[in-house]
């Protein structure tokens, strides 16, 4: 299960032999470069056998003379926060100006930003914080252990005198510098054997209620740059006609209309369709219709989704191709059951819809090194990519890691598709000058890569007292992993990410089955936020619902009632029940409904208050409760709660994406529908108070709230929603 590589953590965050830490440290200039890295052996072993790119950033953290501190940071950051959290694990041990801290990204050197839990330099899976707990935090102690060895050494004092606080070194002799004065000597101290981290009672920043994101000003007041803010002198900027049908073929064009307007400087064939460039975007947009185009959809794909549901609920209505789990004997458990109880539940394709659609700006430079700007969520990915299409070493492709306006998986793609179609557009243009792709939203929804559509065909098994005695899943949909290098993650068969939430589902059964059937088809698909937990966390929770309905027992009570293996689940359920007041009286036309999860390690529950509005569900209050593990910014765990159910509810209330004979019908956010702001419910978030390792906050919030509320609608009004989105025309 995919689940176990995310449970394989130590203390800080995965299984790691301590004999294959990586400590260096070294003097750029006038400042202190340290570097900090941990490994499992294989990929310790990988690295001795493969030199790391040259990478313009030696390291996880940078002191300069100015007394400015920049942190490298391995991860990708979406807004989902995780510089602010790194930045945070640095500054507790470091004890710098918190001011002067700035993050950037870091790129190509595994040795040091590899995931050891994905096997690659990634962001995904809510992984950020458990991997960088221990590893950043001894960088800061480092740099700070060397800073003050410097200064001692100078000052010809014990170093257990000096004073490390706010960016300032002191003794009580009077002497005084600041971090960025001894950055230079530091960096020629001998490295320390070890270094000694804070104890917990000695947090200042780490769990601190009221610090303020360390990037907030630029935040709020527009400074921030992202990829679209990207403006080099001469750049070009190029919209892309995308094959109309997935898997057609360019057989040929003509341009020669668009080249007429003015401001049109090409228009060029690349391997994934065809670019129109201009000097400027909406030069590009208006030539755009002109291009006459040709394509070869003979082996496309032509698929429609009401074919495509029918096929899916064949499928499942027999064994699955394989075999995820089996417990016991559950065909002689659904002949003994009591009562039998069965449903199909029925999920979309979803775009992920990030405010920023994709873009990537690419530069050859005149020493031959190509400079790529973009989200690059997958860096190895999109370095190995980039150089093998560019024709160049890895260690000449240089990685501006930017920061975007979301991804929720979007940009987490083996085909780097918006990068490579910048790099292929600049040599097309035999390099000419930098190249600024941009896609809009339309481009994005009809030409984009998306959830995969699956179908749970689900049966239990109740005895007299209403006990769950046997279940059964088989889930159909398009595997994530196939094709990937996560296809290693595959067995017998089985795609993780499909069964996911569904195979280690935390309620005990004495005979359970979950199988799979992965089709092929040519439509994209990639990971989603929260992955599998996104559709079997929706299945398990709203059919759980419906066998604690037919036992005659209370939803809350009858998941307790199988939790006595995972207190943590138990928990967070109780304390959202209890802030909800599960039971008691609500007003007339109010229901409520539950659920729980676990997703990457953190349990999460929601309770849901609903009412009907014009025939359509209103949401007015969720409680939710997580366990995370130790709560390293807890102000920013309640945002992603709170973002998380706003994104979850948008999706199973209105978001879907369809085909018409393989045609995508929605375009952007008129017919492909969000939450809009005075449709978000108030949330109150219970974060449950944890020295465990951490776990992450980005994607757990979102699979509870879909079942939460529609267990609150049946509890309203006795119709169960077993096909996404609430309002399909499926669920009357």
């Amino acid at each position: 299960m995919l689940a176990k590589l995310f449970n394989q953590r130590g203390a800080d965050g995965f299984n790691a032999d301590r004999r294959h830490f990586i400590i260096g440290a070294i003097a750029t200039g006038t400042s202190l470069v340290i570097g900090y890295s941990a490994m499992p052996k294989s990929l310790a072993a990988d690295a001795a056998a493969t030199p790391a790119p040259a990478n313009p950033f030696t390291g996880y953290l940078k002191i300069a003379a100015d007394n400015k501190v920049t942190i490298i940071s391995s991860q990708f950051e979406s807004g989902q926060g995780i510089y602010h959290g790194i930045a945070t694990l640095v500054q507790e041990e470091l004890e710098a100006d918190w001011s002067m801290i700035d993050v950037v990204g870091g790129y190509g050197n595994p040795a040091l930003y590899s995931n050891p839990i994905l096997g690659m330099q990634s962001t995904g899976g809510s992984t950020g914080t458990s991997i960088s707990f221990d590893r950043y935090r001894r960088a800061g102690a480092l740099a700070k252990a060397m800073l003050m060895g410097a200064a001692a050494q100078e000052w010809k004092v014990p170093v257990g005198d000096i004073v490390a606080k706010n960016g300032v070194l002191s003794h009580r002799s009077g002497k005084r510098g600041s971090y960025g004065s001894f950055a230079q000597k530091a960096a020629r101290q001998a490295l320390p054997a070890d270094v000694r981290l804070k104890a917990p009672s000695a947090w200042i920043y780490i769990g601190n209620e009221k610090l303020p994101r360390f990037d907030s000003r630029r935040k709020t007041n527009g400074s921030e740059a992202f990829t679209i803010d990207v403006r080099l002198p001469g750049m070009l900027t190029a919209v892309m006609i995308h094959p109309p049908l997935f898997g057609a073929k360019l057989l040929h064009f003509d341009g020669s209309a668009a080249k007429a307007i003015k401001g049109v400087v090409d228009v060029v064939q690349t391997p994934r369709g065809i670019a129109v460039v201009a000097d400027h975007m909406w030069t590009a947009l208006k030539a755009r219709p002109l291009v006459v185009a040709q394509w070869d959809d003979s082996n496309a794909d032509k698929t429609s989704t009401t074919e495509l549901l029918a096929t899916y609920r064949a499928l499942a209505a027999k064994d699955g191709d394989a075999l995820a789990v089996q417990n016991g004997d559950p065909q002689q458990a659904f002949a003994k059951a009591a009562r039998i109880v069965e449903a199909t539940y029925e999920f979309p394709f979803l775009a992920h819809a990030p405010l920023e659609p994709l873009n990537a700006v690419v530069r050859m430079n005149a020493d031959g090194t190509l400079e790529i700007w973009g989200g690059h969520q997958y860096q190895d990915t999109y370095q190995a990519l980039a150089a093998k299409a560019a024709g160049i070493a890895p260690d000449k492709v240089i990685l501006r890691v930017m920061k975007t306006g979301g991804s929720f998986g979007r940009r987490a793609v083996f085909d780097a598709d918006v990068i490579y179609e910048a790099l292929m557009t600049a040599k097309a243009l035999n390099y000419r000058a930098p190249v600024k792709v941009q896609w809009t939203r339309e481009d994005d929804m009809r030409a984009g890569q998306y959830r995969p559509a699956y179908v749970h065909q689900l049966k239990a098994g109740i005895d007299a007292e209403g006990k769950l005695i046997a279940w059964r899943d088989t889930i159909v949909g398009q595997s994530l992993c196939r094709g990937t290098p996560f296809e290693a993650w595959m067995k017998d068969g089985v795609d993780p990410t499909t069964v996911e939430g569904a195979a280690n589902m935390p309620y005990h059964v004495p005979n359970m089955r979950v199988d799979s059937t992965s089709p092929v088809l040519g439509i994209p698909v990639t990971f989603w936020r929260s992955v599998g937990m996104n559709h079997s966390g929706y299945a398990v929770e709203s059919f759980m619902d419906e066998i604690a309905y037919a036992a005659g027992k209370d939803p809350l009570e009858y998941r307790l009632s199988m939790l006595e293996k995972h207190p943590r689940l138990a928990n967070v359920l109780k304390l959202a029940a209890a802030k909800a007041a599960w039971g008691s009286a609500l007003p007339p036309g109010r229901a409520r409904g539950i659920a729980v999860g676990e997703t990457f390690g953190t349990c999460v529950a929601q309770v849901a208050e609903v009412s009907a509005e014009n025939g359509a569900v209103r949401v007015h209050r969720v409680v939710c409760a997580i366990d995370c593990g130790l709560a390293v910014n807890p102000d920013q765990i309640r945002a992603q709660m709170e973002g998380g159910i706003g994104f979850g509810l948008g999706a199973v209330l209105k978001s879907q994406i369809t085909l018409d004979k393989g045609v995508v019908v929605q375009s952007n956010f008129h017919d492909f529908d969000v939450l809009r702001l005075n449709e978000m419910p108030r949330i109150d978030v219970i974060i449950v108070k944890s020295d465990a390792p951490p776990t992450g906050a980005g994607e757990p919030g979102v699979p509870p709230i879909g079942p939460a509320v529609a267990n609150a609608w049946f509890a309203l009004t006795r119709k169960r929603v077993r096909s996404l989105p609430f309002f399909s025309g499926h669920n009357a």
